[in-house]
């Protein structure tokens, strides 16, 4: 395998309440490239929702897992190229581009935001998805 990845896991473990079994990880490092699997309001370590029923709480963590898997990648915020957001309610949408908006200051990526009827769980809001380069 040429590929690294990164937080490798499987879906029983993740979501104990769905017939799953899938493996799958956090990040795969390609070359120089990053891919990140769409980050919600979950703490990484624990499993926990973090924010539940608050979209900026929620953001925030996604955020924070983003910069964290980057890092642990060999990447950084700046080396952000493509960043795709989905959101259940068009209403969070000022609210999560503002503090994306606070923690990519300078970056420039492009971006796509999409609003889809649900996520994995239902009390996640926000997912955010997330392609870098490495340094």
């Amino acid at each position: 395998m040429v590929h690294t990845r990164i937080r490798p896991f499987n879906t029983k473990d993740t979501y104990p309440e769905q017939n799953l079994n899938n493996d799958l990880c956090q990040a795969v490092v390609a070359g120089n490239m990053v891919f990140l699997r769409g980050q919600i309001g979950q703490d990484l370590d624990t499993r926990e929702s973090i924010g539940i029923g608050d979209i900026a709480a929620q953001t925030e963590q996604a955020m924070a897992n983003i910069k964290m898997l980057l890092e642990e990648c060999g990447s950084n915020l700046e080396e952000i190229c493509k960043i795709t957001v989905y959101l259940t309610d068009v209403r969070y949408r000022e609210t999560v581009y503002q503090i994306m908006g606070r923690w990519l200051k300078g970056v420039f990526p492009v971006s796509t935001g999409l609003m889809i009827a649900h996520l994995a769980r239902p009390e996640w809001d926000v997912e955010i998805d997330v392609i870098a380069v490495k340094v």
